[in-house]
């Protein structure tokens, strides 16, 4: 998707965006000239999670755009408000808030120590609350005013429950933020969005979870939901509120049809690997769903062949 330079002069926060999807957000308004503030944690690279507010401040700017870096932990309240106070400082204003920090752990109930459950809620769950809440008076004056939040469509399927209720509960909490927003700011002229991938995306956190090979084998490129969360903050406040949103929806909205080319992998016959929380059938983190991805790539050929 080609940029517009719809974005040019404006202010994106964006949480947990020194790496995987926030920094591709970061990078694709950058190139519009956008000011962009990398509220994250990640002060030196990580043996397995490469990339820092730093580098990726680097890259923000070798792309076109301005970029303040700040140290956020998103459970820290004090953090967020001195952030968003150098954001003002430097920049005049908040324009966009896109809350993509996030923690999980796919693990039963029995299995999910309370630390784990604890850092999946005040990350998930309340560091998208607290981020929007202190960053709403500011978008509150801004002309064109988006919050767009990571995360997925409320699919209430007792299969999507089951197998990690922790962490299905943290994530829902970012979307039921949505609903809750979306209606209280309307009155202010706030765009309150979810955003979700239709596929696995192929992202340091997921090879962490797979393995390098595998998550490439059967993965999307963060950039197509770089595309897709450009395409919603570029429109009017009045396009597109407290609606869930899946990623290659909202590119075929432009007329985008070739997704060839957000393939991590250029020889994958199709064979993607569903996200969790859409459709009806659960996968176990990445084992039960790539079997589940190829059947519905064979049953896909199937109807090619028929059709």
């Amino acid at each position: 998707m080609l940029n517009t330079g719809k974005l040019e002069g404006r202010t994106l926060f964006i949480t947990g965006g020194s790496r995987g999807i926030g920094k591709a957000i970061a990078l694709k308004a950058a190139k519009d000239g956008a000011n962009i503030v990398i509220a994250a944690k990640s002060t030196e690279p990580h043996p397995k999670l490469p990339g820092t507010i730093y580098t990726a401040a680097r890259e923000i700017e070798e792309a076109g755009g301005k970029c303040l870096p700040c140290v956020v932990d998103v459970r820290n309240e004090s953090q967020i408000i001195d952030a968003v106070k150098k954001a003002i400082d430097v920049f005049g204003g908040i324009d966009i808030v896109i809350n993509n920090a996030s923690a999980i752990s796919l693990t039963g109930t029995l299995d999910t120590d309370m630390k784990r459950y604890d850092l999946m809620h005040n990350i998930n769950t309340r560091g998208t609350f607290l981020v929007s809440k202190i960053c709403l008076p500011y978008l509150k004056k801004s002309k064109h005013a988006h919050i767009l939040n990571i995360s997925p469509p409320l699919n209430m399927n007792p299969n999507w429950f089951k197998d990690h209720v922790a962490y299905t509960m943290a994530k829902y909490g970012m979307s039921m933020c949505i609903l809750g927003m979306a209606e209280e700011f309307k009155k202010d002229n706030i765009a309150v969005n979810a955003l979700w991938p239709r596929t696995v995306i192929h992202t340091a956190a997921v090879e962490m979870l797979s393995g390098i090979n595998e998550a490439k084998s059967y993965s999307r490129k963060p950039e197509i939901m770089a595309d897709a969360a450009y395409s919603i903050i570029t429109k009017p406040y009045d396009h597109y509120n407290g609606q869930f949103l899946i990623d290659d929806e909202v590119l075929k909205q432009e007329g985008i049809i070739d997704f060839d080319q957000y393939l991590s992998d250029p020889a994958n016959n199709g064979n993607l690997m569903m996200d969790f929380f859409l459709g009806e059938y659960p996968h176990d983190g990445f084992n039960q769903g790539k079997e589940l991805a190829k059947r519905q790539s064979q049953l896909n050929e199937r109807n090619n062949v028929t059709n």
